[in-house]
């Protein structure tokens, strides 16, 4: 029996959608086809993906490439449990990773998003102390940030409208200022903190704080940060969901200061944005923490069912081989200097705040009466506006910003920017 409603109708008749209030919302727009940095609707529109389809198809979509290899895979091994089982996607993943991360990260343990690798930070953190007999119980978390939306993941993010209806159920965190809007305040609040002995952790996304406005700081207060967690012995989670992967111009933003983080949590462009994966990452000195002679002592009680899904895995090998390839590193960097020459242009523009890059991140603020958050109306004019013109930016209130596929060609990234004036000027 055939069905003449459209894929959006459909959707909106039985589906649920995220970050979405289903009663005033427009249709979903149905996506048939991904190829490189485009997506087509089921109208046969073609749209720049100006934002990797939420920071994650970092190589584009529908990549050859990462498809053969899941093919490939899926032909030999589709899943098999993980506890008291291995197999050789997830030890190369291992290997691979471990070869970029900082020096000091010794093991990878495995989820399926970011939110539950930040989950699986959060309980190493606190367990490890448990484990040494010491307590230490309390964590430190910085203003603006997001974690995801699992129940510790939230417990950690700054306090909304999106964390509103579960605020009696999450725990007890320390917020302190934003080191992108003070500085000099932040680091002050957390000395405060960690010099009182019972602080467990501190979690952070380095360099960038992505769902609060793109809001960018230095790799040098960063690492004042890490020295007051080396000093007061506070272990350091570093959030790289977004930030992994080149996309702060290094292939992690934790390689480019002095100090490391302890644990470190990944997804997103992990796998290319073509499967669900996290990895929670440690050093051995967490890791020795958790070993003992017998089963219910120490032990790390966690995991997931699709925990080092071998098509997933076969997935972020594919997506590790492209990024060792030359032709994208060139084209990390050329984003990064086209970017850098467009807020140069439009700096002194009447209708913006804040023009800021990093690596292939490029964010604007768009001047509002109303204050400068997620929750600024003009976030639907600034989407509709885009759309009707072919670009998908989906902007974080009235931040607007630009974080495409690496693929992306010159000409559409000439067009994004052209089509940002415009919007700047009517």
């Amino acid at each position: 029996m055939s069905n003449n409603k459209s894929l959006s109708q459909r959707s909106k008749a039985s589906v649920w959608h995220p970050f979405t209030q289903m009663k005033i919302a427009d249709e979903p727009i149905g996506i048939v086809k991904g190829e490189g940095s485009h997506l087509f609707t089921e109208e046969g529109k073609k749209l720049i993906d100006a934002i990797s389809s939420w920071w994650t198809c970092i190589h584009g979509h529908a990549h050859p490439y990462i498809a053969a290899k899941l093919s490939a895979q899926a032909a030999n091994l589709e899943h098999v449990m993980f506890a008291g089982f291995t197999h050789e996607p997830a030890v190369t993943l291992a290997e691979n990773l471990l070869r970029v991360l900082p020096n000091n990260q010794a093991k990878i343990f495995y989820s399926d998003n970011g939110s539950t690798a930040v989950e699986v930070g959060l309980k190493m953190a606190f367990q490890y102390w448990k484990n040494l007999k010491q307590n230490k119980t309390k964590v430190i978390a910085l203003n603006d940030s997001y974690h995801g939306d699992t129940f510790g993941a939230m417990s950690v993010g700054s306090r909304s409208a999106f964390t509103e209806a579960f605020s009696p159920f999450l725990f007890d965190v320390e917020f302190v200022e934003s080191p992108a809007r003070n500085a000099e305040l932040c680091l002050q609040q957390i000395k405060a903190l960690v010099a009182k002995g019972d602080v467990a952790a501190i979690i952070y996304e380095p360099l960038v704080q992505g769902a609060g406005g793109m809001l960018m700081y230095t790799a040098e207060t960063l690492d004042e940060i890490l020295s007051l967690c080396q000093r007061f012995e506070v272990l350091s989670i570093a959030d790289e969901v977004m930030t992994g992967f080149y996309r702060t111009g290094s292939f992690f933003a934790s390689n480019e200061g002095e100090y490391a983080p302890d644990i470190m949590c990944l997804s997103k462009g992990l796998t290319g944005g073509v499967m669900a994966m996290g990895v929670t990452s440690c050093t051995q000195e967490i890791y020795d923490a958790f070993l003992s002679d017998h089963f219910m002592e120490k032990t790390f009680f966690h995991g997931h069912s699709f925990t080092a899904n071998p098509m997933a895995c076969a997935a972020a090998n594919a997506s590790f081989d492209l990024l060792q390839k030359q032709e994208v590193k060139e084209a990390i960097q050329f984003i990064n200097s086209a970017h850098l020459r467009f807020v140069e242009k439009i700096k002194n523009h009447s209708n913006i705040l804040m023009p800021r890059v990093k690596g292939t991140i490029l964010a604007i603020d768009i001047k509002s009466d109303a204050k400068t958050n997620y929750a600024n109306a003009v976030r639907d004019e600034i989407n509709h506006f885009f759309l009707d013109r072919g670009i998908l930016l989906r902007p974080l209130g009235n931040t607007l910003y630009v974080l495409p596929p690496y693929c992306i060609s010159e000409d559409d990234l000439a067009f994004i920017y052209a089509t940002i004036l415009e919007y700047l000027d009517c």
